[in-house]
């Protein structure tokens, strides 16, 4: 299957042209078109599977009777040394050529900064057009005069470095706000920066942990979810001078950007609970909250036939207020379907003042609560687990505000790890006094820094973190990102939505959709509060599939917040 037609090959002049990448059934049409040789700048296995071997092309190129040239470049890993030897093969090989990487910006920054260097030789400093941060600048243009800090701007900004837009974080939501963004102005230059290769469909690992669904429908390559025409950096963050508009990177790269969205979502701290770390996994202990541990939720519920069952949840905020409760409703109804559930003390320790945030949906749980005969403790915070001996220690604030330690045995152990903003997040001058990326929580836009922009679990606007939250929130931030990029009024407002599917029974989910200050934003005609199974075909069918198949890829269905103007 073809995946560059001639359309989309980039012709910079009359010797040099640049596209995405390639397959074998390509070279024929590239021959045709008049090349004579290919080089080819992207990294055997970058792309994963779906990507030929640089040698299978080499071989299908010799026999067209092409030339071709193996320079692989590693995203943001265009140096001088490699313009030098583009331009080597520039010089050696038969023209015109073709060049191709990933997306074809790689192939087009090595020819532009080699040219640039060509032509104004050592003395004179150059930067790509990607340095200037006005619209239809030409491709380079001598340094002008500067304060200290632009300078160290302009200084990061050459094509291997510098970006239209940087998303710190390849989760949902930074993949979601790229193949939005791409989808309005494809020809963005953006950066993802995201250290993991793998992307995880987190909603379902509750579903996972009550076995309902299958632990490898979670998770996919992050190679190919990255939306086409973006630049996958596979780099650790470690902090930000957005003074200068740069990102640093824990390998010492900086990156450059004209706007910034922050999103790498929240961290587990698993080390705010003591001894937990060395048992999760075993002794009983397990949690929903990592892919690794949500089968061992449901082999221990499959186990359990008698004892003590602990589920806990730790202070706000957490990603997806509903989760650690509803690990709880799906053992119990699993255990009431045994026969078992009269064997099992339950009990749901939340360090919260509440079972739920939104008032209108605690009856209907309680009568679940009360179902299942589980003991709700509230103001109970899980500070220390000894897995050896199966004892958890809870920190328990009584009526007065007076403060005991409690220790409670356990059979099994679900636990909701405290989390926090990531260090390298907390620790700069992006964050509010909690840690979180600081935003307006209507435009979503930093309130001190207006080209930067955040979403997600990340950001502070006190909405529920929720991947629902999260696909709202895209629309706002990709009308806004665009909108101050041209300096017009940013007009696309967020009301706070968030969507938390509490699923109370195999087969029935209470869906739970509010804004800000708890108002009720259901999307069906239907009373909220009442759990159904339409909402669990939803839950377990459709959301998977809208998420792969729609907010990953930028179609943004059912998305349009009811505060848009």
């Amino acid at each position: 299957m073809s995946t560059t037609p001639q359309a989309n090959w980039n012709k910079l002049d009359d010797k040099v042209a640049v596209t995405g990448q390639i397959s074998t059934e390509d070279i024929a049409k590239i021959a045709t078109a008049g090349y004579k040789s290919i080089i080819c700048n992207r990294p055997d296995g970058e792309g994963g599977e779906n990507q030929p071997a640089s040698s299978e092309l080499k071989n299908s190129a010799q026999a067209a009777g092409l030339q071709f040239a193996y320079l692989p470049v590693e995203i943001g890993k265009v140096t001088a040394e490699k313009c030098a030897e583009f331009h080597q093969l520039l010089e050696k090989l038969p023209g015109p050529v073709l060049a191709f990487c990933g997306s074809g910006k790689r192939a087009k920054a090595l020819y532009e900064q080699s040219e640039a260097t060509q032509v104004a030789g050592k003395q004179e400093e150059r930067v790509t057009d990607a340095c200037n941060w006005e619209e239809g600048s030409p491709k380079t243009y001598s340094v002008p005069p500067a304060q200290a800090g632009e300078k160290q701007t302009l200084a990061a900004c050459s094509w291997d470095n510098a970006f239209d837009i940087v998303v710190v974080g390849g989760g949902s939501a930074g993949i979601g706000v790229t193949a939005s963004l791409l989808r309005r102005q494809p020809s963005l230059r953006i950066a993802i920066l995201e250290p993991s290769t793998k992307h995880y469909y987190q909603p379902a690992w509750t579903l996972v942990g009550g076995g309902a669904y299958d632990i490898a429908e979670t998770v996919r390559d992050t190679a190919n979810v990255i939306p086409p025409g973006a630049e996958w950096i596979q780099a650790e963050v470690n902090g930000f001078t957005p003074d200068n508009n740069l990102v640093h990177l824990a390998d010492g790269r900086s990156i450059g950007y004209r706007q910034l969205i922050v999103c790498p979502g929240i961290r587990l701290a698993w080390e705010k609970i003591e001894g937990i770390e060395e048992t999760l996994g075993k002794n009983g202990v397990t949690s929903n909250y990592r892919f690794d541990l949500a089968p061992y939720t449901w082999s221990l519920t499959e186990q359990l036939k008698n004892g003590k069952a602990l589920f806990t949840q730790p202070p706000m905020p957490i990603k997806c207020a509903g989760a650690p409760q509803k690990a709880m409703y799906l053992s119990c109804d699993h255990w009431l379907r045994q026969g078992v559930l009269d064997n099992i003390d339950v009990e749901f320790n939340t360090a919260t003042p509440a079972l739920f945030g939104v008032a209108d949906f605690v009856p209907p749980l309680m009568e679940y609560v009360k179902r299942y005969h589980a003991k709700l403790v509230l103001s109970s915070n899980l500070i220390k687990v000894n897995g050896r001996d199966r004892i958890a220690t809870f920190e328990v604030k009584d009526s007065s505000g007076q403060v005991s330690r409690v220790d409670k045995p356990f059979d099994m152990l679900h636990v909701t790890p405290p989390q926090a903003a990531p260090d390298f997040l907390r620790n700069s001058p992006l964050a509010d006094a909690s840690g979180f990326c600081e935003v307006n929580p209507q435009t979503l836009q930093h309130a001190r820094y207006p080209n930067i922009f955040s979403l997600g679990d990340a950001s502070s606007s006190p909405n529920a973190k929720t991947a629902a939250a999260a696909r709202k929130q895209i629309v706002i931030v990709a009308e806004n990102l665009l909108a101050a990029k041209t300096g017009h009024e940013l007009k696309t407002i967020y009301d706070g939505y968030g969507a938390c599917p509490l699923t109370v029974e195999r087969g029935k989910v209470v869906m739970a959709e509010f804004g800000y200050g708890g108002k009720l934003l259901p999307s069906f005609p239907l009373n909220p509060t009442v759990p159904r199974r339409f909402y669990w075909q939803l839950k377990v069918k459709f959301f998977p599939w809208l998420y792969w198949n729609a907010m990953l890829k930028g179609r943004e269905w059912l998305t349009r917040s009811t505060g848009a103007n």
